[in-house]
Order: C-alpha cells, then sequence, then structure tokens
C-alpha cells in the first residue's frame, strides 16, 4: 500500500510513524513544505518567552526503512484520477491511500496598512511555525512596546512571554473578557489582575483598525476608537483558518475545514482522507492536537486493520496556558455553561488578590469540569482526577481546601522514586510512569531519548520535569553516571 502524506506536523508526523509500524506492507511518502522535521507547535509560545530551547521542540521519531520524509518539499496539485501528487520540485508521487494533514494558517485580521505587497509589514507578526517565533524573538531584541491582537490562549501565551523579556505589553481583544472559550467572567476577572501584576495591560471590547509605520517599519496601532499607542512589535494570535487550497483545487468537498465522515474519509473519494486541524468531521474540531492525534491512531488501525490497542484512555479537552508567572488550565465544563443546571454541582474559590481562582463541576461522583488559575499544583490535581475519570471526594469542596491548605492528591507531585508504575505522567500521550522506567531498562539514557521512545513530554511540555527526574531515578538505580536531572538535561 503507497500512501501519500501532506503535511509533516505534529499530526501528519505521528499517522505516518504509527502507520508503518502498525502496518508491514505500507510504504509511506511524506511531504513536509517546511525545511525541518516535525517538531512541537504547542511550545512555541515558550521560545518566544526563552523559556523553551528551539533544540527541544524536535518529536520525528526514528528513521524507518518504509518512511520516506521530504522536508522543504511542498505539495502543489492532486490529480485524483491518476492517484498521484505533484510537489513544488515537479516530482510526481503515487499513492493508494492520500492523507490530507496540511494543519491549518494563522488568521490575519483585515487591518489597514498590516501587510503590503510584500507580505506583513516589518515589526508586525503572526505565530504558527517555528519560523515566525524566531522572527519574534528577533523583533523583541531591542524593542519596548509590544501590542498583542487576541486573549485567547496563544494571546496570553505570547504576552507573557514578551513581558518576560522586558517589553511593556498592551493586550487587546474584541470579545468582552479573556479567554472566553475557558473561563467565566469571574475567572477572567482574575486573570486580568494577575496579568496586571506582571506588568501586562488589557483591553476587552477592542479592536485594532490599523498599523502606523515609520521608514517602513511598524510604529505603532490605531484602536477602533480612533486612539494610538506606540509600539515596535505587533502580534496578531486571531486564531486559525484549516490549510483547503489543494483539497479545494483537487474538487473535495469542503467547508471550513476539508469535509470528511466519522471515518476520516472525503465523501468524494474513498482514497482521500483528512486529519487534523485541516478536517472538519462530524462532531467538528477542537484546535487541540490531542484530537488530530486520536484521528490519526483511528486512520491507523483503519488501513492497517489492526485492533488498533487500547489507545488513549480518559479525555483530551485540557486546556493549558503555557504562559511565564501565570498558571492557567481549564477542561470539560468551563467558560460559559448553564451553572444553574441541577445535574450538576458547581464550586468555587475565588482570592483575587492572590490571582487564585477555582471552580469545579461535579456529576455522577466524577470531575466533568473545572477551571484553576494561580496554583499550579491544584491545576495538577484536577487534571489527573478528570483525565481519568477518577471519583471526586464525597464532598467536592475538599478540593478547595486542599486549595487552602496547599496540598493535593495530584499523581504527578510526587517524588520520582514514589511513582508508581501505573501512575501517569504524561497526560497528553497517555503515557506511565512504568513506561519511563521500562523505556530506560530498555537502553535511553537521556530525556530526549525517552521521549522519542515513548513520546512522553511531546505534548503540551508540562510533564517535562517530572520525565527528567524520573530518567535520573531509575538510571542511578542502575548505577549508571546520570545521577541528576540537570546531567540528563545537560546531555539532551
Amino acid at each position: 500500500m503507497r500512501v501519500v502524506v501532506i503535511g509533516h506536523g505534529m499530526v501528519g508526523s505521528r499517522f505516518a510513524e504509527e502507520l508503518v509500524a502498525a502496518d508491514p506492507g505500507a510504504e509511506v511518502t511524506v511531504l513536509g513544505k517546511e525545511p525541518v522535521p516535525a517538531y512541537n507547535r504547542v511550545l512555541l509560545s515558550g521560545v518566544v518567552a526563552g523559556s523553551t530551547d528551539p533544540a527541544l521542540l524536535a518529536m520525528a521519531g526514528p528513521a524507518h526503512p518504509r518512511l520516506r520524509v521530504l522536508t522543504g518539499v511542498a505539495a502543489v496539485d492532486i490529480d485524483r484520477q491518476a492517484r498521484t501528487v505533484r510537489d513544488a520540485t515537479g516530482h510526481d508521487h503515487a499513492y493508494d491511500v492520500l492523507v490530507l494533514a496540511t494543519g491549518s494558517a494563522a488568521r490575519v485580521p483585515a487591518i489597514q496598512g498590516v501587510a503590503d505587497d510584500r507580505g506583513l509589514v516589518p515589526g508586525v507578526h503572526v505565530l504558527k511555525d517555528l519560523a515566525d517565533a524566531t522572527g519574534i524573538v528577533d523583533q523583541a531584541v531591542g524593542a519596548r512596546r509590544a501590542v498583542v491582537l487576541g486573549a485567547g490562549v496563544l494571546g496570553i501565551e505570547v504576552a507573557t512571554g514578551l513581558a518576560a523579556r522586558g517589553l511593556s505589553v498592551r493586550v487587546v481583544h474584541l470579545g468582552q473578557r479573556l479567554m472566553e472559550r475557558q473561563l467565566g467572567w469571574e475567572a477572567a476577572q482574575v486573570a486580568v489582575g494577575s496579568l496586571g501584576r506582571l506588568g501586562i495591560t488589557t483591553h476587552v471590547g477592542a479592536s485594532v483598525a490599523g498599523v502606523l509605520t515609520r521608514r517602513d517599519r511598524l510604529s505603532g496601532v490605531r484602536f477602533g476608537d480612533g486612539l494610538e499607542a506606540a509600539a515596535d512589535l505587533f502580534v496578531m494570535c486571531c486564531g486559525t483558518s484549516p490549510e483547503t487550497v489543494l483539497a479545494r483545487r483537487a474538487g473535495l468537498t469542503c467547508d471550513r475545514g476539508v469535509v470528511v465522515g466519522e471515518d476520516l474519509c472525503s465523501p468524494d473519494d474513498p482514497a482521500v482522507f483528512a486529519v487534523g486541524d485541516c478536517a472538519q468531521p462530524p462532531e467538528g474540531g477542537r484546535g487541540l492536537v490531542a484530537q488530530g492525534w486520536e484521528q490519526a491512531r483511528r486512520l491507523v488501525t483503519r488501513l492497517s486493520r489492526a485492533d488498533g490497542g487500547p489507545g488513549a484512555d480518559g479525555t483530551t479537552d485540557v486546556v493549558r496556558v503555557k504562559a511565564v508567572g501565570l498558571s492557567m488550565v481549564s477542561m470539560g465544563l468551563s467558560g460559559d455553561f448553564d451553572r444553574e443546571d441541577p445535574r450538576y454541582r458547581v464550586l468555587s474559590l475565588k482570592d483575587p488578590e492572590r490571582g487564585r481562582y477555582v471552580e469545579v463541576v461535579v456529576a455522577g461522583g466524577l470531575l466533568v469540569g473545572a477551571t484553576c488559575l494561580g496554583d499550579a499544583e491544584v491545576g495538577a490535581t484536577l487534571s489527573a482526577l478528570y483525565t481519568r475519570s477518577m471519583p471526586v471526594p464525597e464532598d467536592p469542596a475538599l478540593l478547595m481546601v486542599r486549595v487552602l491548605a496547599g496540598g493535593g492528591p495530584g499523581v504527578v507531585s510526587r517524588a520520582p522514586a514514589d511513582l508508581e508504575d501505573g501512575d501517569r505522567v504524561c497526560s497528553c500521550n497517555s503515557v506511565s510512569a512504568g513506561a519511563v522506567r521500562a523505556a530506560v531498562h530498555g537502553g535511553c539514557r537521556t530525556a530526549v531519548e525517552v521521549s522519542r521512545r515513548t513520546r512522553a513530554s511531546t505534548g503540551c511540555g508540562d510533564c517535562r520535569s517530572t520525565v527528567e527526574a524520573l530518567v535520573a531515578a531509575t538510571a542511578s538505580e542502575q548505577g549508571s553516571q546520570q545521577t541528576h536531572p540537570d546531567l540528563v538535561r545537560s546531555q539532551s
């Protein structure tokens, strides 16, 4: 079976690697338009903040004889009748199965002067790929004032990252509150106060109408009410649009994304599938990489006719904000929902002076939603309860008491030596402490090697320090020379 995958992002690379591992008859060619192998886009805001080394973003697995990855080679045309894909170099790639994993593009709003015939004007940026991140970092050197448009997850991460670099930051958001998809009104108010303590000014219910330039470079922005503000850097975090150009040109049905059924197949062609941000399945897209990974697993199971194994258990709609100086996580029922619904018990704790807000939603003895600001340990506890569908205390208020006591039953907060093999250390990829230990026993000697084998810490990255410590502890038990997490980091 000849399979061509268009797109070598987090989902396309995961699909290709799992398919050649599951199906001995699969010959896979991946066309990736970026000149670098697959990397973790989720952590790009960490690159902007200076908290993540770009070298640690790499997530491509080891070479495989039946997997050919062409980096820096874009697909330009699909011939569905001949079942070929032409790339930018003029070569044709024949397929029996075509998988579109083209992802999405950053949305650029209609702002006067934001771009010219050469692209975005100097000083104006979006954040979608590694080149964008490094461009923002370069521009931030010597800059004093930044404006970030959009206060969703990415906008908040970028704003805090730039503030950590010493810039004066304004966040402008068209909505009436920050992160309205994840935060209710009270939580959003606490978030505004927390951002203010980081030196970030927020403007909600506002818009940017135009950019000002001087000597062909950004010098300021003009708001929708006519007021102006000086700026050396303007970053637009206004969402994304599915990349559907190739699919539309090939005559495939597209709406917002490439329309597919529950089997991820296009209704127009049984040989064409779509996964990740470019796909529009019946249930809709959540914009989370976990959904794309689950789609990749399902498609591998279908194409290889394997049983699929146990798959990733638990839920995948946990949203963590990777912001410097601000801990924030939401899951399940959060943001706007009917808090008077008799099916739910909703309890909240609001402590704006300390930047803390915790809300838990319980139904049937389980946590079905939560929001946590300002307490990373409690956020980890709630995430563990939610993703593993663990029962909560009979009185959910005890979760609030644990907040006040500064403790919590979080699994990953324990020392590495105390973790049971069944304890999950990586929620994004459902990797247990036992799997990490097994990788070390199998020859892995650094956290990077363990990540390549198990995929631990290749999602949101929150568990990286836990994985590093667990690798070091396990290696030490074996008499290895690696006896400290700092050594693991230095060798990785």
